[in-house]
C-alpha cells in the first residue's frame, strides 16, 4: 500500500532524518536504536522550546540587545536529567541572571 501524501512539514522532517542517519552513519537495527534517536530528537526539541520560553520571559531574543528592555539577561544553562519513556536524557535548561525564569514546559 502506498504512503499517503505527506504534509510539507512531515516531508521536510523525513528528509532531515534521512540525511541525519546517512551523515552520521547511523543504522537502525532494533528498538534500542530507535529509542536512542528519539531521545536525541526529544532533547533537541525540548532545549529549543525552553530557549524560546526564555526569549518570551526576557522580551528579546538571543543577541538582540537593541530590543532589550529589562535588566535581566541570559546566564548559561544547567544540565538536568529527564526520565522519559525513551529512557533518561540530559537536557540543557537555560538560566537567567536574576533567577526569575521558571520553565513552564
Amino acid at each position: 500500500m502506498a504512503r499517503r501524501k505527506d504534509s510539507p512539514q512531515k516531508a521536510a522532517m523525513r528528509e532531515m532524518m534521512r540525511n541525519y542517519l546517512k551523515n552520521n552513519d547511523i543504522s537502525i537495527k532494533d528498538g534500542t536504536d530507535v529509542n536512542s534517536i528519539m531521545r536525541d530528537m526529544m532533547s533537541v526539541i525540548l532545549e529549543g522550546a525552553l530557549d524560546e520560553e526564555l526569549d518570551e520571559e526576557l522580551g528579546y531574543s538571543k543577541y538582540d540587545y537593541r530590543n532589550k528592555e529589562t535588566d535581566n539577561s541570559r546566564n548559561g544553562h544547567s544540565s538536568k536529567t529527564m526520565h522519559t519513556s525513551y529512557g533518561d536524557m540530559d537536557v540543557a535548561i537555560p538560566r537567567d541572571r536574576n533567577g526569575d525564569y521558571e520553565p513552564q514546559l
